[in-house]
């Protein structure tokens, strides 16, 4: 209201400009000058002129309002135009060969889209690290103030080379694993096991023998294709390898342990068109799939 009065040059017309009576602006403005503790305008009955306080406050205030005038336009036309900055974390391999090159074809088709990409498999703090958007693989934990959206079903394949085959064997039981070599996925002070879900009661867990653990999905699978023993990968990973003949699949008549993939953003009720957009986008890797966790076989296939 005070900038206002200054730029229309009388409380009656601040009043008109703002909708409201002439009392109520006057009324303000004298509140704003006993909070301040100055003068704002020298008043005679013919005209409105500001006082060196109230010249230094307007000079002040109307950059400040339209700072806020700005901002505001800034996330209106977010919220209708896909523009601005997207930030988003998402796992190294799979975030590189899977979620990338989706959000890659979405600043593609909007120029105005600015991509902030992070890979990395520690779990970063959403909002306390600044992003908009995390991707995360395995089980879903409770994150106070965070929204989730299953985006992808990742189901894993016991995997060879064929020449490890030719000469191991292929197993055609989980029992005929401990017989076999293997390359394993593991961390300091972990390994993960092998799950094979049951129809009934908990997934059957196996750790089968292994001269060779690794950190890296990627190098695991080289491993695999080297001829070092049986791999459990994703389906997505291999299905390359596996449509060549580099890699041959083995158990497949046994149901396949799938690990969901989830998108997560900070509760707000005005969630900006971009990152709506960006989360519609990586869910379409669900329909997206080759290997299907229920059957095992490609689309092509099924």
């Amino acid at each position: 209201m005070f900038v206002a009065a200054v730029e229309a040059g009388s409380f009656a017309a601040a009043a008109a400009k703002l909708n409201l009576t002439r009392s109520a602006v006057g009324r303000s403005i004298a509140r704003l000058e006993r909070r301040l503790g100055v003068r704002l305008f020298h008043r005679t009955t013919r005209s409105l002129a500001l006082t060196e306080d109230g010249l230094t406050l307007f000079e002040h205030a109307r950059r400040a309002l339209g700072e806020v005038q700005l901002a505001t336009a800034l996330l209106d036309s977010g919220r209708h135009t896909i523009a601005g900055r997207l930030r988003v974390s998402m796992p190294v391999l799979f975030g590189r060969l899977r979620i990338a090159p989706i959000l890659i074809r979405l600043a593609d088709a909007h120029p105005k889209l600015e991509l902030d990409l992070n890979f990395s498999d520690r779990l970063v703090d959403v909002v306390e690290d600044g992003f908009d958007l995390v991707v995360r693989n395995g089980q879903l934990q409770n994150w106070p103030g965070l929204i989730a959206r299953r985006i992808a079903s990742q189901p894993m394949r016991v995997c060879a080379a064929p020449h490890y085959l030719d000469g191991a064997g292929a197993p055609e039981s989980l029992a005929d694993l401990t017989g076999h070599h293997a390359v394993l996925y593991g961390r300091p002070g972990r390994v993960r096991s092998w799950l094979f879900p049951q129809p009934s009661g908990p997934a059957t867990e196996i750790v089968p023998p292994s001269r060779m653990r690794f950190d890296d999905l990627g190098a695991l699978r080289d491993a695999a294709l080297g001829g070092h023993g049986l791999a459990w990968l994703p389906a997505w990973l291999i299905q390359d390898d596996v449509a060549a003949g580099r890699l041959v699949t083995v158990l497949d008549h046994l149901p396949a342990h799938a690990f969901e993939s989830h998108a997560l953003w900070p509760q707000s009720p005005h969630l900006p068109l971009r990152v709506r957009l960006a989360i519609d986008a990586l869910a379409a890797l669900v329909a997206e799939s080759t290997f299907r966790a229920e059957s095992g076989r490609s689309p092509a296939s099924a």
